[in-house]
């Protein structure tokens, strides 16, 4: 039976979330249960995407990327994948009509990552809209479930918060990413002599997101509020982490928040739910 099939897809990306990311996890562990595997599933999917490009250095990623966009569209139009990550996709896609524009924006930024880019100011907008923003796009249509306006109205928000997100991984990563991967996201910046004038304009750009995002998180359904709030709390703390290092600092290893601490923010960011002071 099929309905087996799919209960294992939507475990296989659950496990998959477990995986990556604690934060994520745990912010999704607080959305309303009937939103919770629809957000595995969109996170499954991006994170395999990911893989693909950042960690498959002994394949041709091009060729496993084709093959990947391939069969995302394929399974949306069949409504059934033999992979359990794109089948349990394919259900999220069509059950809450996800815009496939946001898939393939998506991908195209997957696809800037298999090529040494130099990134303009166009090219790093252009790649953070597709890598970040519209995951907050397909989240969102998850979370207003079919509400055209309320969506509409957070649209922009959401927006931000994926682009706040994803500056944060920017530079918590900037070190694996420059020496490993070789790659330069941020745009008019020599990251082989990072200052921390550079690194101060870049912060203030992410705050400038952050601040509009939170306009966004409070007005979100009672369903998803809580969730998106607790995974906005872990970035701001890991980009006040970010900011109180050095430009040399950050380029020398990744910064991380402990878990005993995520743990703390959690129970933090569940008192202000219930007082309501988010």
């Amino acid at each position: 039976m099929k309905e087996i099939f799919d209960k294992l897809s939507a475990q296989c990306s659950k496990m998959i979330t477990k995986r990556y990311s604690t934060s994520f996890s745990l912010g999704i562990y607080f959305l309303d249960e009937r939103l919770r595997h629809p957000i595995y599933s969109i996170y499954g999917f991006v994170r395999l995407a990911d893989e693909i490009v950042d960690s498959f250095h002994d394949y041709d990623k091009v060729i496993l990327l084709s093959k990947f966009k391939r069969d995302c569209f394929e399974a949306i139009e069949d409504g059934i994948s033999l992979n359990p990550v794109l089948n349990s996709f394919q259900q999220v896609v069509n059950k809450y009509h996800i815009d496939k524009e946001l898939i393939e924006l998506f991908l195209q930024s997957m696809e800037m990552d298999l090529k040494q880019e130099y990134y303009t100011p166009e090219k790093y907008h252009q790649y953070i809209l597709g890598s970040a923003q519209v995951v907050g796009l397909m989240c969102l249509q998850v979370f207003t479930e079919g509400d055209k306006i309320q969506y509409e109205k957070l649209k922009d928000s959401a927006m931000k918060l994926g682009s706040a997100f994803q500056k944060v991984n920017f530079l918590r990563d900037v070190n694996a990413d420059y020496y490993t991967l070789s790659r330069t996201y941020f745009p008019n910046v020599n990251l082989s002599a990072f200052s921390n004038i550079e690194k101060k304009i870049i912060e203030q750009e992410i705050e400038a997101d952050f601040k509009l995002a939170l306009t966004g998180i409070r007005q979100l359904p009672s369903s998803s509020r809580n969730g998106v709030h607790l995974a906005y709390i872990y970035y701001k703390n890991l980009f006040n982490k970010i900011k109180s290092s050095t430009a040399e600092k950050v380029m020398s290893g990744r910064i991380r928040i402990s878990n005993a601490h995520k743990f703390g923010l959690m129970f933090d960011s569940i008192i202000r739910y219930k007082t309501n002071t988010i």
